[in-house]
């Protein structure tokens, strides 16, 4: 079978957790609007999950990736063991850290009403980094079905604990008042079970990962720690920039819109909500980096590397473009389905194309990153997330307050394009790749243009019917024409399986 064939069919495996883990999270916050009903009461949450992104870059900080590197020319059973007690030892620091100041963290972040979640989510964070090396190398060991079991167990129990909980217990209870079960609704946890069910999850799936610890040793080699963290300290920052990028928005929503405190949460909870409905690229970039990443190190001593990952980022990028009209040709399918019982929740939707188009740009920039990482000039990841994190930085603080969620897409969009254009730029002159730039561009500006032409069809006339039928007839019509113009490119791909 072919790199790429091997490669699609790796992304598949790991996509196969991932998109289970974000559709039953798409579901769990659909169901957000028929359980609670205003957008407000999302907020807090909200805020724990800008949080948790943030604070993980600082307990993994670049392991996984150096594992992945230095495992190419390393002994592996020492590689596994030193990260192991260094990821242990330090998380087992920062959960100090984070416990003794929780009353802190929970004013800063407006959680004086819930300040058990700071405790949620310092649990799941600990066993969430417990779990990164065994994931890390079950993926170095090509293992995806071994991967997506394990995920898609801890994914079920916490769905299954917030929907029986949040979506059963209350009518239950309510149609039998003298049941026992009467005293865990009594709790009046609400909407906490979310983070009960992510903790309860990642318990679950670190249990299920002690067998790959199997001949685990405490033993300690410090010249090779030095080794790695020379390595990936640049990713830290990388990370930490990347998370500001992401998350930044929603972290400080709330601090810098001019509005009282009720509007400015109704105004997050829409956002949060919003920002998810780009769920199909996040889905596609995470599974890819999931399968990308060992295998762009696997394939970095091959002859003609350069030109295998010109091929898969062209595929990538039209996977990209296909899921992106799949969500901007379907803008009033999901505004109709999320607005079923209250109008408030689609508030915003029409900045759905341009966050989409900003994952895209962030996605791109993933594929480009190999470049510094495989010639160990990881400094030039953090240039350019530090370039981006003071992009998103400015553009949050000075478009937030005017355009409100609008100013915070546009902070997201020209930020990932910023960092796409600096990473192509260094990479071409330290790693050159023949990337087919031209044709690539044009498939971007294709996509936009067509979901732009849907939003101008709809003006004239807009019945949602009518919306689902154009939008499926551009959709074909993009496919037919790719299909055309790499015509020579699907039947090599069939040749090599």
């Amino acid at each position: 079978m072919s790199g790429i064939k091997k490669l699609a069919g790796q992304t598949l495996w790991y996509g196969v957790p991932t998109i289970v883990a974000r559709f039953m999270g798409y579901l769990m916050n659909m169901a957000l609007p028929f359980l609670f009903a205003q957008p407000a009461v999302t907020a807090d949450i909200t805020q724990v999950y800008a949080m948790i992104p943030f604070l993980n870059i600082l307990f993994t900080y670049g392991m996984e990736t150096a594992y992945f590197k230095f495992s190419q020319d390393k002994d592996k059973h020492q590689l596994f063991n030193t990260i192991s007690i260094a990821l242990f030892t330090t998380s087992l620091v920062f959960v100090a850290l984070l416990y003794f100041n929780k009353e802190s963290i929970a004013r800063w972040a407006n959680l004086e009403a819930h300040p058990e979640y700071i405790l949620y989510m310092i649990g799941i964070l600990l066993f969430d980094t417990l779990s990164t090396l065994p994931f890390a190398k079950l993926r170095q060991e090509n293992r995806p079905r071994r991967y997506a079991f394990v995920r898609l167990i801890g994914i079920l129990l916490n769905v299954s604990i917030v929907f029986l909980f949040l979506g059963f217990l209350p009518g239950y209870v309510s149609n039998h008042p003298e049941s026992p079960l009467r005293l865990i609704q009594q709790l009046d946890i609400g909407i906490g079970w979310y983070l009960i069910g992510n903790l309860l999850g990642s318990i679950l799936t670190f249990l299920l990962l002690v067998k790959e610890l199997r001949g685990f040793e405490w033993n300690f080699d410090k010249d090779l720690f030095k080794e790695v963290m020379q390595y990936s300290y640049p990713l830290i920052i990388v990370g930490l920039g990347g998370m500001v990028n992401d998350v930044l928005s929603r972290l400080i929503y709330q601090h810098v819109v001019d509005l009282p405190e009720a509007e400015a949460k109704h105004e997050l909870g829409i956002f949060a909500n919003v920002y998810r409905l780009a769920v199909l690229i996040t889905i596609f970039i995470q599974a890819f980096r999931m399968a990308a990443e060992p295998y762009f190190f696997n394939q970095s001593k091959e002859e003609g590397a350069q030109k295998g990952y010109a091929r898969v980022m062209k595929f990538f990028v039209l996977a990209c473009c296909f899921m992106f009209l799949l969500i901007g040709l379907n803008l009033d399918f999901l505004k109709w389905i999320i607005t079923l019982k209250s109008a408030a929740w689609g508030e915003g939707i029409y900045i759905v194309p341009l966050l989409a188009m900003g994952n895209i740009f962030l996605g791109i920039y993933y594929n480009l990153s190999i470049w510094y990482k495989l010639t160990g000039k990881n400094l030039y990841g953090a240039y350019i997330t530090l370039i981006g994190a003071v992009i998103t930085i400015l553009l949050n603080i000075l478009l937030i307050p005017v355009l409100h969620y609008l100013g915070a897409a546009i902070a997201t969009f020209a930020c990932y394009l910023v960092m796409m254009i600096l990473s192509y730029y260094w990479g071409q002159k330290y790693y050159p790749v023949p990337y087919a730039k031209k044709k690539l561009i044009s498939y971007l500006v294709l996509v936009s243009l067509i979901v732009g032409l849907h939003r101008l069809i709809l003006m004239a006339y807009s019945p949602l019917w009518f919306s689902l039928l154009t939008g499926l007839l551009l959709l074909a019509g993009f496919v037919y024409f790719v299909s055309k113009v790499e015509e020579k490119e699907w039947k090599k791909v069939r040749r090599q399986t």
